[in-house]
């Protein structure tokens, strides 16, 4: 082993560490953002049976105005194409069913970019940024790494959550083939 080989692969370390602790003050930084936008909703449910929550999304939970959070069906967030910041509503019916649905979207923008994953997790980099993305957005739009898709992230703040809007290309062993989803 050359030591040029030993300096990059620790220099690799270090801005991978990096990422990880800047990424983990994103996530505590945008968590506050969400609960405070949450802190002016309304919880009431006017037939009295049910119980209503609404709340922030945040790329994976919505947060409800006490900061509690619920976990949302990758399926559902995927589909409806949930962005950070958008109003949702979740009714907890009586027999513990749990029932979201999306009443208030923010303003949106769309970007292009490249899929890529590591272990496990995937991201879209786009415009010199990375966006996390669902796993359930990526099996359904049928995208792997390298391909060409857009992403659709809230028109004003920072975020680090994009939702998979299309695949505009595919790759395949080094070819690039249009798609038609």
């Amino acid at each position: 082993m050359e030591p040029s080989d030993k300096k990059l692969r620790e220099l690799k370390h270090l801005l991978d560490e990096a990422e990880e602790k800047v990424a983990a003050a994103k996530r505590i930084l945008f968590e506050q953002v969400y609960k405070e936008q949450a802190e002016n909703l309304d919880d009431s449910d006017p037939n009295g049976a049910n119980t209503i929550v609404e709340g922030i999304f945040d790329g994976e939970e919505m947060i409800d105005s006490s900061g509690k959070k619920y976990p949302i069906p990758q399926n559902y967030a995927s589909k409806s194409k949930l962005v950070a910041g958008d109003k949702l509503k979740l009714t907890v019916v009586p027999d513990g069913t749990f029932i979201f649905k999306q009443i208030g979207p923010v303003n949106r923008k769309r970007i292009v970019g490249k899929l890529t994953e590591s272990g496990g997790n995937y991201k879209v980099i786009a415009g010199g940024k990375k966006y996390h993305c669902l796993k359930a957005s990526v099996t359904y739009f049928r995208v792997n790494p390298g391909d060409e898709v857009t992403i659709i992230v809230p028109k004003v703040g920072e975020c680090d959550w994009a939702a998979i809007e299309n695949c505009l290309s595919k790759t395949k062993e080094g070819k690039t083939l249009s798609s038609g989803k």
